[in-house]
């Protein structure tokens, strides 16, 4: 194809060129100095709200009087500065609220959570509970511009979403847009974008999924078979209460856009944790003999593991093998007090450490 391309072209000029823009495609986005970033105030987080699609502000305590402390500060808010930069055509807008200084608005918008980041759709609040970095941030934030449910319609939408182990979803079958199908769609919007909704009209593909009109299908991480939502047809209500009493899977992956979630669901204070590299044979071997275990126990309220794949997280091996003194060139399995943190805080660290979560 390409060849065909520059056969077509005239003059070297235009060839160097189309090599030059092919190279700076490649190039990651540098913060441009630009402020976009908005100080949230009780004159205008109300035109805040109403000009952009979605609003994302972050909380946080004062400004302090450490110069490491500034300066973690001031990473938070280049993260989002950059973030802002990439999504600027999105319809997104970014915010501080101040702690102190903004106290009432934090109390009219609802933000309690210091250090956290609140993004408003319509008359929605989601709390981003992931690693605050740029490339996370706006992956996590364009799969919220995304329509609640996904409609899966033909063979290959079919295999793709046979293939999604890694992710809660649920899957229901309708006759159209009705009344039934948007109870479904709006049970969606109470978890976008951490849970995956998908529907479809195709008779062929319920068929391959086993589902009859009205029903919906719950599949848990990891899990060969799902579970049938009891009832038809479902309200709004019968979805959301099943899936907020199952949504802790047995076998769980750690990942950026919600480890925060993730690492505070503990047991008891503890975490049963395995580190395996899937790409790796043994990691692979180890991995499966994981999902194993969590099929047999699938029912099992007590038993929670969570994956790590250091893979994933490649700044944090050496934290991660010096902490737990583990040699992450191997599986390795155990028991994390999540209490029992470095920074004093629950998660398992994070780019830029940040402060405690109570």
């Amino acid at each position: 194809m390409l060849h065909i391309r520059l056969s077509l072209l005239s003059g070297l000029c235009l060839h160097f060129f189309l090599f030059c823009t092919a190279e700076e495609g490649l190039e990651f986005p540098n913060f441009d100095g630009k402020d976009r970033v908005l100080d949230i105030n009780e004159r205008n987080y109300k035109k805040a709200l109403k000009r952009y699609d979605l609003l994302c502000l972050f909380y946080h305590e004062p400004l302090p009087a450490n110069k490491g402390l500034q300066k973690r500060f001031q990473m938070t808010e280049l993260v989002l500065e950059l973030t802002a930069q990439v999504l600027e055509d999105k319809d997104i807008g970014f915010g501080m609220v101040d702690s102190q200084k903004d106290s009432k608005v934090a109390k009219k918008l609802g933000l309690e959570e210091v250090g956290s980041l609140y993004i408003f759709k319509d008359d929605r609040v989601i709390e981003f509970d992931g690693e605050l970095s740029s490339d996370t941030l706006v992956e996590f934030l364009l799969d919220v511009l995304e329509d609640p449910v996904e409609i899966i319609n033909n063979a290959m939408e079919l295999r793709a979403f046979e293939r999604m182990e890694e992710d809660i979803r649920l899957i229901g079958y309708f006759k159209g847009e009705d009344i039934y199908y948007r109870a479904f769609q709006e049970a969606s919007e109470r978890f976008q974008p951490y849970i995956k909704f998908f529907a479809t009209f195709d008779k062929s593909v319920a068929k391959h999924l086993s589902l009859k009109m009205n029903e919906v299908n719950f599949y848990e991480p990891f899990m060969e078979e799902p579970a049938i939502i009891p009832g038809r047809p479902l309200s709004e209500m019968d979805i959301v209460e099943f899936v907020n009493q199952h949504r802790r899977a047995t076998l769980r992956k750690l990942r950026a856009e919600n480890m925060f979630e993730t690492w505070e669901d503990d047991m008891d204070g503890i975490h049963i944790v395995a580190f395996a590299e899937e790409e790796d044979p043994d990691g692979y071997e180890f991995l499966e003999i994981l999902k194993d275990v969590a099929r047999d126990n699938t029912n099992n309220p007590e038993l929670s593991i969570v994956w790590i794949d250091p893979d994933d997280f490649p700044l944090l091996t050496t934290y991660w093998e010096k902490t737990f003194k583990l040699d992450l060139f191997r599986p390795q399995i155990g028991v994390v007090n999540v209490t029992d943190t470095v920074c004093g805080s629950t998660c398992p660290t994070t780019r830029t450490c940040p402060p405690p979560r109570s």
